[in-house]
C-alpha cells in the first residue's frame, strides 16, 4: 500500500512541477489576450512562487533516489509539508488574481487548477503514508 501511495505522491508532484511552467493566468483587455505561467509570475514579483518547483523537484528527486525503508516517515512528512506549502502559495496567487481582475479581465486556466488539485494529492498521500502502519517483517 505504501508503494502505491508513493507512486501517487510522485505522480502528483510531477504534475505540479509541469503545471508550474504552463499558463496559469489568462489576461484580456480590449480584445488582446495574453497568458502568464507560474514561472512568469515568479519572475514578475511573486518570488515566493519559486518554492513550488523547488519543493516538488526535491520530492521527485527523493522518490527517484529511493529513500531507504526506515526513512518512509520522513518522506511522508516532507510530502505533506511540501504539498500544503505549495497549495498555500497557489491559493495566495489565486486570491491575488481574483482581487486584481477589476479593470483587466484575468482568469485562471485549467493548468492552474490541475496543479492546485495535485498539490492536495501530494499532501493527502503524504498524510496517508504517515498514518499507514508499517507491517512487521
Amino acid at each position: 500500500m505504501i508503494k502505491i501511495l508513493r507512486q501517487i505522491n510522485t505522480s502528483a508532484a510531477i504534475i505540479v512541477l509541469v503545471c508550474f511552467f504552463l499558463p496559469w493566468v489568462q489576461v484580456g483587455c480590449a480584445g488582446a489576450k495574453d497568458t502568464m505561467s507560474g514561472l512568469d509570475l515568479a519572475r514578475d514579483g511573486q518570488g515566493l512562487l519559486w518554492f513550488i518547483p523547488v519543493l516538488m523537484g526535491a520530492l521527485i528527486l527523493s522518490a527517484i533516489v529511493r529513500v531507504r525503508r526506515e526513512q518512509n516517515k520522513a518522506f511522508a512528512l516532507a510530502s505533506t509539508l511540501c504539498g500544503l506549502l505549495s497549495a498555500y502559495l497557489m491559493n495566495h496567487e489565486r486570491l491575488r488574481v481574483h482581487d486584481e481582475s477589476g479593470l483587466i479581465s484575468a482568469q485562471l486556466t485549467g493548468w492552474f487548477w490541475l496543479g492546485f488539485i495535485s498539490t492536495f494529492a501530494v499532501a493527502i498521500s503524504g498524510i496517508a503514508m504517515l498514518v499507514r502502519r508499517q507491517r512487521a517483517p
